[in-house]
């Protein structure tokens, strides 16, 4: 059974957002689709919304009972400007809060791991999904898609590390059934696909569904983190390559059910995914 509703999708445009703006839609809840520029978005309210113009804020959470929180991208203390907007978004009558974090960042840990520990602590209905690394990273604009689209390469620091990687599209189904179940899960969530892959599986897969040649070419740690600095500033190249270094543990070495036991479907496969984005021209 589920609950009805309005929820405001924030990041309504991203990849996790989109989807589950249009999932919600298509189901028939309603939807205030949050962004930046108020990008219209089928079957939902368009709606301007910045995390740094808390003036947006109220506009945003008119009406709103439930909130798909998807962090400021790139900050590296997001905490600061979103426990505010939690503890306004409760007065205003958001009863369920469910956040965007990271299969690789615990309660409690940097950046959003702050925001996951203080969730449960603001709403009685809350959820926090811990994705892992998305299949959409080698299909859209991430750097390793267009590596692979410019010279046929994947370059990692991840050895022969494996990871579960992760549809956008379970990942939004997900966060429905997080938003509008009758009972909010009130717990974290690891999301993962049905299979670990390391970056060879990947570079494979690839190769034979697209008949584009691909290679995953191994950097040690230093060389991943110099690569990307010149890139991005120093501190998140580290952390990036300190990502790798941590999959070539075993860190992400896992894969979990929360997929087919909340949507009732088996997570998709990377292969399905590549053959349905090669299908649609992508």
């Amino acid at each position: 059974m589920t609950t009805t509703g309005t929820t405001l999708v924030i990041g309504a445009t991203g990849t996790t957002g989109s989807r589950t703006t249009t999932q919600l839609a298509a189901a028939g809840h309603r939807v205030k689709a949050a962004s930046r520029h108020a990008t219209p978005v089928p079957g939902a309210e368009p709606v301007r919304f910045d995390w740094y113009e808390p003036a947006t804020h109220v506009a945003a959470l008119d009406g709103v009972d439930r909130v798909y929180l998807i962090p400021p991208l790139g900050d590296p203390d997001p905490a600061a400007i979103m426990l505010p907007f939690l503890q306004r978004a409760r007065i205003a009558g958001v009863r369920r809060a469910v956040l965007l974090s990271s299969s690789a960042i615990p309660a409690g840990g940097p950046a959003v791991g702050v925001v996951h520990q203080a969730l449960p602590g603001l709403f009685e209905q809350w959820a926090v999904l811990r994705p892992s690394w998305f299949m959409q990273n080698f299909t859209g604009a991430h750097a390793h898609a267009l590596s692979i689209r410019e010279d046929g390469t994947l370059w990692t620091a991840t050895g022969f590390g494996r990871v579960g990687f992760v549809d956008a599209e379970d990942i939004a189904a997900v966060a429905v059934h997080a938003l509008t179940d009758e009972h909010a899960p009130n717990t974290d969530l690891v999301l993962t696909g049905p299979e670990a892959l390391g970056y060879d599986d990947i570079a494979a897969i690839v190769t034979e569904v697209t008949g584009r040649p691909v290679a995953h070419r191994r950097l040690s740690y230093e060389q991943l983190r110099d690569r990307l600095a010149a890139l991005m500033p120093p501190e998140f190249a580290a952390m990036l390559a300190g990502m790798d270094r941590a999959i070539a543990e075993g860190a992400e070495d896992r894969v979990t059910d929360t997929v087919q036991r909340l949507t009732g479907r088996p997570a998709r496969t990377f292969r399905a995914l590549l053959e349905r984005e090669t299908r649609c021209g992508s």
